[in-house]
Order: C-alpha cells, then structure tokens, then sequence
C-alpha cells in the first residue's frame, strides 16, 4: 500500500504539460453520458466521459479531429479549432438506431460490461425473473413459486441465493450476511425491471471496489434517474396471473427529476396446489444537479410478498403416478418477506480532474420461509416442516474518491475508498413447525451484530495500447451472536481481517480488440454462526482466480468474447440453514471457457449467444467423490431478435444446461434441460401490445432439483433421490401498456 501512497504524491507534485482540451457529454436533454468513447486522430490517443459526461483529451491541437461514440447515439466528428482550448468544449449526443457499430473495444477493465448494454438496447427486461440473466453465463432456479430468492448459477458455482455473487443497487448491497436461510442471501425482487437503466457486471474477484462475496462475480444495477416517458402497463396470462406496473415523473426540469414506479403482481403458478402469490413494489427516485456541478440522488422503495409453495416433490412418487409434476407432498410451504430501502448518492464535482462519490443506504428487512425438505424422516408423527425467520436492519456508508492525471506519454486514473456496513438482526430463527402453526420447538434462536469496515486503492496507468491496473482492498470484521436459547446470556464475539490485492493487465492496439489478464484474490465471508461456534480459522476463506482472454471485432457487426479462467477456494465452512448444522467443505478447484458473441446480421436482425464450460471439482477428496453436487458444467443460451420497424420488435430465446452431478460420486444426477421463449410487441402511437409465451415447445423440466433423503408418512425406509419443483410448463402472457 506504501507504493501507491509514493506515486500519489510524486504524480500530484508534477505540472500537468500537455496540451488537451477539456469536454462534457450530453444528450439532447442535458443529461450526462457517461462512458462515451473519445478518440482523436490515432486510437491510442482515447478517453471516455465520466460520471458528469466530462472528459480529458491529452496531446491534440487545433487541426486535429475528434470522434465520440457511444452505443444507441450518431457518431459525433468535430474538428478542433483554437477557440476549443482552455476552456470546456460541450457536446449534444442525439439517438439513433441501433447497430453494434457504435461500439468501439478500449482498454477498460471492465468493457465485457459493454454487453449488458447491447442486451438491454436489443431485449429490455420486463420481469424480476429476466433481470439476472442478462449476465453472460448466469443462470438462475426458482423453487419457491417467484416468493424466494432465484438460486443462481455461474462459473461451476451452484450460488445458491448468492454466496459467491455480490449484487447491488445503485451501490446499496443486496446480499445479506448471516441470514436465516443462507449465507449471502440476495432477493433482488424489490427491483421493478422498467425502472433499470444498466448493468454493471463482471466476472471473477479482480475489482478492488467490490469485496465481500465476490468470488464468482458481481451484479451491479443502476436504476434510471428520470423517465423518457410516463406509462401503465397491464398484463395477464394462464395460471391466473396478472401484473400492473406503473411509472410517474412527477418533477422533469433541466437539472431536477423526480418520479414514482410501482408494481403489484398475482399468481397461482402451474401447481396443483395454488401458490396465492402476491407482491406488490412501490418505489421514488429524485435526481438533482446545482450549478457546482454537484449530484444527488435519493432512492425510497418498499416491497411486501406473500406465498404458498408445493416445495420440492421427490422423484419416485412421480415415477409411480401416485402425483403429477405438478403435484405436491406438503403443500403449507410457503412464507413472507419484506424490505424497505434509502439510498442516498451525492457526487461531489471537487475539478476537472477529481469528484468523490458517497452512498449511504439503510434497509428494514423482514423473513418468514416455512419448508419441508425431507417429509417425515426426522419427525414420523408431525413432520419435518422448519420455519426460518429473522427481522433485520442495514445501516451502511462508502465513499469513493476519483482522481484523473493526464501525461505525455500516459494517463493515470486513482481511486480511493472507505466504507461500513453493519447488520443488526434479531430473532435470527430455525424452528420446527406443523402446518405453518404450530411450533414444535426452536433449533436456533439469536441475535446478530456484523460489521464490515473496507478501503482500498485501484490506480490504472494508461500507455495507450497497455493498461496496466494494480488494486488493493482491505476488509476487516466484527462478528457477535447471542444465543437466545441459552440457560445464561452469553455474547460471543471475534474479529478478522483480509487483504485482497488485484492486478489485471490489458493490451489495446486498436478499437477492433483487446487482450486482457485478469488476477486477484477475493473472498466470501462465512455465517457469524459458523465463525463462532465452529471458532473456525478459516473465517475469510480467500479465493484465487484467474482469466485470461480477449474481445474483438473482426468486423464491424461482430462482437466477441473469449476467456480461459481458473479459480481456486480454500477451506470453509458452511452454515446449512435448513438443518442447523454446520458442514466442513474442502478445496476446490474449478477451470472454465467462456465464448460470447453479439453479431448484427443486418439492419433489422440480431444474434446473441453465450456458451460456458467448466470443469468443477473438490482437491482433498478422491476421485471417484470429487464432484462438486449441482456445479454447472456446461450452460448456453442464444438469442434471435427481428426489428423490421422502430415500433415492433420479435425475440426468440434458447438456454440449455447439460446434466450434472448431484452428488460427490456422480450416483445420482440432476437432469438438464433445454427451453425456448419468444415475446412480441409493437408501438402504435402511446399504445404498446405484446405477447410473451415462456417454454414454447412445452418441455418438462426441472428449475431447482436436490440429492435429498427423504421419507413419506406410509414408508418404511428412506430413499435418497433427485427431489425437485417443476419448470414452467407453456405459459403464455399478453400485455397492454399506456404511454403518455
């Protein structure tokens, strides 16, 4: 750390000698453009817009010509005259249609995010289940009839509901620590899709800005900050299933925007047993500029859901007729959940060189998860029903400083951050129950204090074709538990701390491809539960990963992606939820291709494909019980989108996951499976008229599926076997919205 501490101080000494010219980018609106590519001349000679639409541009002169692109607006060319210098040159960005030659490859680290980009100008999201899968290679479960948290997959990782993926919104965490259910737990359902602007995405723990969980990855979403347009929207489809979303401006000045978006939603599900889901999201977003180029936005939302679930079904009583794939075995499964959020960011502009950016969120979070996972193999008289339960509060703040030096002969971009977080949660709770009223007895009870304190430094030194950026970041926690269930208060508490460095690499000779390596060290935190009561060593099991790969266009309608990856986890321990136990799990080590491609094959037709493969496996076991139980080996998906018209759009969609093992020996497999969704709409004036028909060719398949030992109340003996909830059968939707 001493290092960057040196170079700060010897860059901040120095004269700033080259002449450049100092500009701001906007739509036709006035609202910033950030991320906009600038060129002048030669490629190697590049910068982009920042947060305010600003940029610098080093080593022109007037007679030179500069271009600015970015995706979904007209390319801009402007020739440089004297009066452009010393003092900030604006630019009006107008829309245009869309065309993937407007994206140009720099030398960001994080430029395979460019995607999500292109995904979402192509395919806007229009259901929560939609929004993680605009991540290349992320795929996700349901089991809990759209009332649970999705159980994510990526990179040979079965995440269950987060544990090795941090996920935000507009830099408020959504993982929480030491949950009821499980480590990490992320319920991203609080977020109304038509209110997404982009998302920030990036794959392994090479990003010293993100720590805790961020092994696999990282989601970041970033909500609008004002509507191009008010609307309400209807729609309705089988199984009893209706949406009303709606989104208001109720303030829309040049530099102050306000708006309201809501969102309730009904369903019974495809199940035998209807699931009587409702959740309802209510949502306020105010976005202010002042004339010190200062910005501050204020984010309020409030989510309730409520639902019964048929839980998971085992295979032999399908097998045998006695139910259906959409039948049930104890059908009071269900549960509720809230959350409440502030999201307060102010961006302060300090010069044209620097501004700090400061988020402080709070969160008021309530569980209830009533499952039955084993039937009556624990319970034979009433059951192994288990209520999970926890009341929860989040009191966060970070603070982010950016700071731009520009050079003869290179650029340098500093970053600094500091930030807390701490989780209070009472009534931490796992609790035998019969029919979601009676209590049997606790197994668990407590309460929960966990603080993360974190900093770090991240500088990238620009050549023009090389990026060289090294990166620090440090976590310290403080864990306490207080058993609610012993004889004599007893508070327990520990402390630990981790350094994680980072150092990715990137050669940039033109706009047309790039070749990166990617290195760091990044870690999930284990369960305050697990820490204390196990005094486990491995309190922050580090994670060692690797990428290396490249992107490129071979032509202008062509985008490619390609990265070998490896990634490798130590010792940790994992609190069972479900169970209340605490099970050790070993090394592991896992290797992987990723291929993405974004291809234009004309005017008005568009491709999209991303493939990955992985080779997943635990190191200290043998190698006939070295499989890591549901890791993915092998996922895809593909996309097909006809736009003859501004106004209508067709989409047609493929994901495959091939068959993996469920369990260590690969005795007992979890089936893949390959489905098909199209959705249609067209705009005629304010009116817009769509249809979506999810799982098209009617495909029986499994969303989430388990090695579970379970026994039925008439059984003799259990039986160990894939237990599983049925995927949506053909499932057809229409909608209407309004805009005005």
């Amino acid at each position: 750390m001493k290092y960057f501490i040196i170079i700060f101080f010897l860059i901040s000494s120095q004269v700033l000698t080259a002449q450049k010219i100092i500009g701001k980018i906007t739509d036709l609106k006035k609202t910033p453009i950030v991320g906009a590519s600038i060129h002048a001349n030669q490629f190697n000679n590049h910068s982009h817009s920042d947060t305010f639409g600003k940029f610098i541009l080093n080593k022109v002169q007037p007679g030179d010509t500069i271009s600015i692109t970015y995706l979904g607006y007209e390319t801009i060319t402007h020739r440089l005259e004297e009066t452009d210098f010393g003092q900030e040159i604006s630019f009006s960005m107008e829309e245009a249609s869309f065309n993937l030659e407007q994206v140009s490859i720099s030398n960001s680290v994080k430029n395979i995010n460019r995607v999500s980009s292109i995904d979402l100008k192509i395919t806007p999201v229009n259901s929560s289940q939609e929004i993680l899968r605009k991540v290349p290679g992320l795929f996700i479960g349901q089991h809990a009839g759209g009332g649970k948290a999705e159980q994510i997959f990526l990179r040979g990782f079965d995440i269950d509901h987060g544990t090795d993926i941090t996920i935000s919104v507009d830099g408020m965490p959504v993982n929480m620590v030491s949950h009821a259910h499980g480590q990490g737990y992320a319920d991203l359902h609080f977020l109304i899709p038509e209110t997404i602007d982009n998302i920030d995405f990036g794959k392994g723990p090479y990003y010293s800005d993100t720590g805790n969980f961020n092994t696999a990855g990282y989601v970041a979403f970033k909500t609008k900050d004002k509507l191009d347009e008010n609307s309400i929207g209807l729609e309705y489809g089988q199984f009893n299933t209706f949406r009303l979303s709606g989104l208001l401006s109720v303030l829309d000045h040049e530099k102050h925007h306000a708006y309201f978006a809501t969102e309730y939603l009904l369903s019974d599900g495809p199940v035998e047993s209807p699931q009587n889901f409702n959740r309802i999201n209510l949502m306020g977003k105010y976005t202010g500029e002042f004339d010190s180029n200062d910005r501050i936005s204020i984010l309020l939302s409030h989510f309730q859901s409520k639902w019964d679930a048929s839980g998971q079904i085992p295979n032999r009583l399908v097998n045998a007729g006695t139910i259906t794939r959409f039948g049930s075995v104890d059908n009071t499964e269900g549960g509720a959940t809230s959350r409440t959020n502030l999201a307060i960011n102010h961006t302060k502009f300090i010069n044209d060189y620097s501004f700090l950016k400061t988020t402080l969120f709070y969160s008021k979070y309530d569980f209830e998860l009533y499952s039955n996972f084993t039937f009556f193999l624990n319970d034979p008289i009433n059951g192994d029903q288990i209520r999970q339960r926890e009341d929860r509060n989040i009191y966060g703040l970070h603070t982010k400083l950016f700071q731009n030096y520009q050079f003869d002969d290179y650029a340098l971009e500093m970053s600094y951050g500091l930030g807390v977080r701490h989780d209070n949660i009472d009534d931490n709770e796992l609790s035998r129950t019969k029919n979601r009223i009676t209590t049997i007895n606790n197994i668990a009870l407590g309460e929960v204090d966990e603080t993360n304190i974190s900093g770090f430094i991240n500088a990238s030194f620009d050549f023009g074709k090389w990026l060289i950026n090294p990166g620090v970041r440090l976590d310290a926690f403080n864990y306490n538990y207080a058993d609610r269930l012993s004889s004599s208060f007893n508070r327990q508490s520990t402390a630990k701390a981790m350094v994680s460095p980072k150092l990715n690499l990137i050669y940039n000779p033109s706009n047309r491809w790039k070749v990166f390596f990617k290195s760091g060290i990044g870690f999930h935190s284990n369960d305050t539960r697990v820490v204390l009561n196990q005094d486990a060593q491995e309190i922050l099991p580090k994670a060692f990963g690797l990428d290396i790969g490249t992107i490129w266009k071979p032509i202008p309608r062509i985008w490619i992606n390609t990265a070998v990856w490896y990634l490798f986890l130590e010792q940790e321990f994992v609190y069972v939820g479900d169970e209340g136990i605490v099970e050790p799990s070993g090394k592991t080590r896992r290797t992987g291709i990723d291929l993405s491609a974004r291809v234009q094959l004309s005017n008005t037709l568009f491709l999209d494909t991303d493939f990955n493969y992985t080779i997943a496996n635990s190191i200290d076991q043998p190698k006939t019980s070295n499989r890591i139980p549901l890791a993915p080996l092998m996922t895809s998906t593909a996309g097909l989108t006809f736009k003859p018209l501004p106004q209508f759009s067709a989409n047609l969609r493929s994901r495959f996951i091939r068959d993996r093992p469920a369990t260590e020996d690969n005795s007992i497999i979890a089936d893949g499976y390959f489905i098909i969704d199209f959705k249609t709409n067209y705009r005629f004036k304010n009116v817009s008229i769509g249809l979506g028909i999810e799982n098209l060719l009617n495909t029986d398949w499994n969303e989430a599926q388990f090695a579970t030992e379970s026994r039925l109340a008439e059984e003799a003996e259990s039986f160990e076997e894939i237990h599983f909830t049925p995927g949506t059968p053909f499932f057809i939707k229409g909608n209407l919205r309004f805009n005005f």
